[in-house]
């Protein structure tokens, strides 16, 4: 009984608290963690101090050489960094509740995606949505995906589907695959290429990770091809297309890209597979029940409308959005 008064009267901590345990424990170091999050030392390990006071452990190692944490410190800090990361996203919901499309909003972007679709998705922000505080992360999709999930990321901009369970899909654009050659290629410029084609091509392809380079694999399969060896990969789509304007082979490039990329080079040409030609899809992401779905869903649909003069098919708006789980 006299325990669970104990507890009935014990006290939380204070983020300021948390602040200071969570930046000695990145830290190591008292002075240094103190500039960090601009305290004064003394006040720094007071705060720490009083922390282990109010959970009843001792949080760190204190030598007169180093700082270390203890065993309890160090399965703690993991949660007192969620409850600091919980407190900052309340802060960005309320902010949102308050005032749609202001504060900070962080978006991921695949590689494959960001070069030529994020003039079109800061212009627009810029002119319709000046109070937002955009901030932009290119990644490979399974890193933009875990951003995600953890909270780090807010939005995603990438090709779909994912599959992903606590994921809403906000489809935006279906785009076709150009055929890239080197000069003189017997497709190089042609129209109505059968995607057959493919099973004798030397087709180049980005790193593993990519999602285009999955994308590409499966249209390969999807024509016939039963292998598609590789021996020359690239990281980026820009140096992809210059090794097949050096004759190493062939590339698909999404529609979006072809301009960007082709230009560099008069040693390539472009061709157009038979309808239906292979496509992908991009969309935005967001997490299923995400506090902003209705911003984010303005958005998409505002971005739909923005994207049109590009070389893409544009989807429709609410009735297209997929759930991949909950």
């Amino acid at each position: 009984m006299t325990v669970g008064n104990s507890r009935a009267r014990r006290r939380p901590p204070s983020p300021t608290q948390l602040r200071a345990f969570t930046a000695v424990a990145e830290h190591l170091h008292f002075r240094d963690a103190a500039a960090a999050v601009g305290m004064s030392q003394p006040a720094l390990s007071g705060a720490v101090a009083a922390l282990e006071e109010v959970l009843g452990v001792t949080l760190l190692e204190r030598t007169t050489r180093k700082v270390l944490l203890s065993p309890a410190g160090e399965r703690l800090v993991v949660r007192a960094r969620a409850v600091l990361d919980e407190m900052e996203a309340l802060m960005e919901e309320a902010e949102a509740v308050r005032a749609p499309f202001t504060g900070a909003l962080r978006l991921g972007v695949i590689p494959t995606v960001a070069p030529y679709l994020l003039p079109t998705v800061l212009r627009l922000v810029h002119e319709r949505y000046p109070q937002l505080d955009l901030q932009v992360h290119e990644e490979q999709t399974a890193g933009l995906v875990d951003g995600l999930h953890t909270g780090r990321l807010d939005l995603l901009l990438l090709a779909v589907p994912l599959g992903v369970p606590g994921v809403v899909e906000l489809p935006l654009f279906d785009e076709d695959f150009v055929l890239v050659t080197p000069l003189g290629h017997e497709l190089g410029g042609r129209e109505g290429i059968a995607r057959e084609a493919l099973r004798e091509l030397n087709l180049l392809l980005l790193d593993e990770g990519h999602c285009l380079r999955d994308q590409a694999l499966d249209i390969c399969r999807e024509a016939g091809r039963g292998d598609a060896p590789v021996t020359t990969t690239a990281a980026g789509l820009s140096t992809l297309v210059q090794l097949v304007a050096g004759g190493l082979g062939c590339t698909l490039l999404p529609r979006t890209a072809v301009t960007v990329e082709t230009s560099r080079s008069t040693q390539l040409l472009t061709g157009a597979f038979a309808d239906p030609a292979p496509a992908r899809r991009v969309a935005l992401a967001m997490r299923t029940g995400a506090a902003r779905g209705a911003e984010y869903r303005e958005l998409a649909d505002a971005l739909r409308e923005a994207l049109r003069p590009l070389p893409v098919r544009v989807l429709g708006g609410g009735g297209g959005e997929r759930r991949t789980g909950r």
